[in-house]
C-alpha cells in the first residue's frame, strides 16, 4: 500500500522547500499519494468524510508541513480538530487509524543549533513538536519519527536536492 503524503503548506507556490520536496515526490506517484490540504480547501471547509476515507485507504501518513510558529499551519491544527473525530479516531468506539503509522516532515527556518535546551529558544525540536507526537499517540498510530531540512529560509541547491532525497529514503523506511 502506498503512504499518503498530506502536503499543509499555506502559499505553496512561494515555499522553497515545500514547493522542492512536493515537486520531487510528484515524480514518484507510483509510489506514494499526494493530498495537498490547501489546495483541496482553500475556503478551509474540511470534507471530512473524505478525509476520514482517505486516511482509511493508507497504513502509512505522513504529515508534511513548515514549522509555523513553533507548531503546524492553521489549517492542519483545523484538520486534527474535524477529522479525528470521537467515536471514529478516538474514544471508547473511536480507533479507526489504531495501527497506522504517523510521520512529518517539517521545514524548520532556523538551524538546528536554535533548538536545544540550552539554545535561543530553550527547547528542543522534538519538544516542540510534542504536540504531534501525542496526537499520533492518542489516536493508536505509531509515531514514525520525522524528516526535517533545517535553515529553510535560504538553502542551496544541493542542500535541496540531498535533503530530498534523504525524505524519499526516509518515506521508504516507512513502509
Amino acid at each position: 500500500m502506498k503512504p499518503l503524503i498530506i502536503i499543509t503548506h499555506p502559499d505553496i507556490n512561494t515555499s522553497t522547500v515545500n514547493q522542492y520536496w512536493r515537486d520531487k515526490l510528484n515524480q514518484h506517484t507510483d509510489q506514494l499519494d499526494i493530498h495537498e490540504l490547501y489546495t483541496t480547501y482553500p475556503d478551509a471547509n474540511i470534507d471530512i468524510d473524505y478525509e476520514q476515507k482517505l486516511l482509511m485507504e493508507h497504513d502509512h501518513i505522513i504529515f508534511q508541513f513548515p514549522f509555523y510558529w513553533y507548531s503546524y499551519p492553521p489549517l492542519l491544527k483545523q484538520y486534527f480538530d474535524q477529522v479525528f473525530t470521537y467515536g471514529w479516531a478516538y474514544g471508547s468506539e473511536g480507533n479507526a487509524l489504531k495501527g497506522k503509522t504517523f510521520a512529518a516532515a517539517v521545514s524548520v527556518g532556523a538551524q538546528a543549533a536554535q533548538y536545544a535546551e540550552d539554545g535561543p529558544l530553550g527547547y528542543t525540536f522534538e519538544t516542540l513538536i510534542s504536540p504531534f507526537i501525542s496526537t499520533a499517540r492518542f489516536v493508536g498510530a505509531q509515531f514514525g519519527g520525522y524528516h526535517t531540512l533545517y535553515g529553510a529560509l535560504n538553502p542551496s541547491q544541493e542542500t535541496l536536492e540531498e535533503n530530498a532525497q534523504q525524505y524519499l529514503q526516509f518515506i521508504e523506511s516507512l513502509k
